[in-house]
C-alpha cells in the first residue's frame, strides 16, 4: 500500500478500515492482507494498493532479478511506474523503469505507457523514522539496510477528489472548517460505509457528515445552533444533488443538545465529532468539560464506536463515559494547534 501524507501510523490505521494486518515497512509504504478494493477507493491517506510480487533491497539490479524470477500469470500490455518514495533512496526511477520494462519485454509483454492492461509499481523506500516502536511498524524489517524495494501489480487506486470539495465553496461557510481529506480519514476510522448510520452530535457546517455520506452511510447531524443545523442541511443537500447516486444514503439534520440527543438507544453504528476547542470555552448552556463529557455519555448510549477530535486529551472523560480508548493520535495542524484524535470502542 502506498501511503499518503507524512504520518504513516495514522495512515496505516485508516487503511485498516479497508484491509487487515496493515504494517508499515518503510516510509510511505505498508503491507496488508485481505484488501477490499472498494474500501481502498474511499481512503484518504492511501494512494494505491498493489498485489505484491517481490521485496528486495533498494537496488535496480536486485529488483530486475526478482522480477525475472517471479511467476507472472498475466497477459496483455504493461507499463512500469517507479517511485523513490519521499526521495529516501536516491535510486533513478527512470533507469528502474527502463530496466524492469526490459525484463517484461523479454518475457513477451508489449509496453503501452498510455493505456496499459497492467501497471507494475516499483517502490523504492527508506526509513524516515515515522512512528517508530508503534504497533503498525515492522521494527525488525531491514535491520541491516534501511531501504527496500517493493514490486507489485497495481490493484486499485483511491479516488483523489478532495480538492473539488473545498469548504469555502459550500453554500454555508464558517471559519475553521475541517479539510475534506481529514474528514474522510476520520469517518473511515469511525467505521462509516454502506449500510451504516453515522451521527455527528456537533455537526457544525456538516463536513464530517458530507464525507460519511459519500462513502455510503446514512447520516444524522445535530447542532445546538439553528444556523449551523440549517447550514449543514444546505451543504448536504447541495452535495447530494451534485453526487447523485454517489450519495444515496438517508440524511437528517436537526437542532439539538449533544448531551441529550433526540435518538433512541443504539440508534447508530458510530459517532464522530469535532469537539469545541479551548477558545470556545462556553457552548450554549454548557461549560466545555460538561459538554464534552455529556456528549461522550450520549455517544456511548447510541453507538458502540466513536471517533472524537479535540485540541486536548479527553481520555479520562471518555473512560468515565464507559468508553475504551483504543488509540489517540496527536496530529499537528499548525504551530499552535494539535488535534487529538480519540478512537473509542464500547
Amino acid at each position: 500500500m502506498e501511503l499518503a501524507g507524512d504520518e504513516d501510523v495514522f495512515a496505516a490505521y485508516e487503511a485498516g478500515s479497508a484491509a487487515s494486518a496493515v504494517e508499515v515497512i518503510a516510509g510511505g509504504v505498508a503491507t496488508a492482507r485481505g484488501i477490499d478494493p472498494d474500501g481502498v477507493r474511499r481512503l484518504a491517506y492511501t494512494h494505491a494498493a498493489s498485489e505484491l510480487i517481490a521485496k528486495t533491497d533498494a537496488d535496480i539490479e536486485a529488483a530486475a532479478a526478482a522480477l525475472t524470477a517471479a511467476g507472472i500469470d498475466r497477459e496483455g500490455s504493461v507499463a512500469v511506474r517507479a517511485r523513490d518514495v519521499r526521495s529516501q533512496t536516491g535510486v533513478s526511477t527512470q533507469a528502474a523503469e527502463r530496466q524492469l520494462g526490459g525484463v517484461l519485454v523479454d518475457r513477451g509483454f508489449e509496453v503501452d505507457l498510455d493505456d496499459p492492461d497492467h501497471e507494475l509499481r516499483v517502490l523504492f523506500a527508506g526509513d524516515d523514522d515515522d512512528g517508530a516502536d508503534d504497533d503498525f511498524v515492522d521494527d525488525d524489517a531491514d535491520d541491516d539496510d534501511d531501504t527496500c524495494c517493493l514490486i507489485g501489480w497495481l490493484a486499485v487506486e483511491s479516488r483523489r477528489d478532495y480538492g473539488e470539495r473545498r469548504p469555502t465553496d459550500r453554500p454555508f461557510v464558517q471559519p475553521g472548517s475541517m479539510a475534506p481529506l481529514d474528514a474522510r480519514a476520520l469517518v473511515n476510522i469511525a467505521g462509516a460505509g454502506p449500510e451504516t448510520t453515522v451521527v455527528d452530535p456537533m455537526c457544525g457546517t456538516g463536513g464530517l457528515l458530507l464525507e460519511a455520506g459519500l462513502v455510503g452511510s446514512n447520516v444524522i447531524g445535530v447542532d445546538a445552533q439553528w444556523k449551523m443545523a440549517r447550514g449543514s442541511r444546505e451543504n448536504l443537500a447541495e452535495l447530494r444533488e451534485e453526487a447523485g447516486e454517489g450519495f444515496d444514503g438517508e440524511v437528517s439534520v436537526c437542532r439539538g443538545d449533544a448531551t441529550a440527543l433526540p435518538l433512541v438507544d443504539n440508534a447508530a453504528d458510530t459517532v464522530v465529532f469535532d469537539a469545541p476547542y479551548g477558545r470556545q470555552s462556553k457552548i450554549a448552556r454548557h461549560e466545555l468539560s460538561e459538554l464534552v463529557g455529556g456528549a461522550l455519555r450520549e455517544a456511548r448510549r447510541i453507538a458502540p464506536r466513536a471517533v472524537v477530535v479535540a485540541d486536548r486529551s479527553w481520555d479520562d472523560a471518555a473512560q468515565e463515559a464507559g468508553w475504551t480508548v483504543e488509540r489517540r493520535f496527536e496530529r499537528r495542524v499548525h504551530g499552535s494547534l494539535v488535534r487529538h484524535v480519540h478512537v473509542l470502542s464500547g
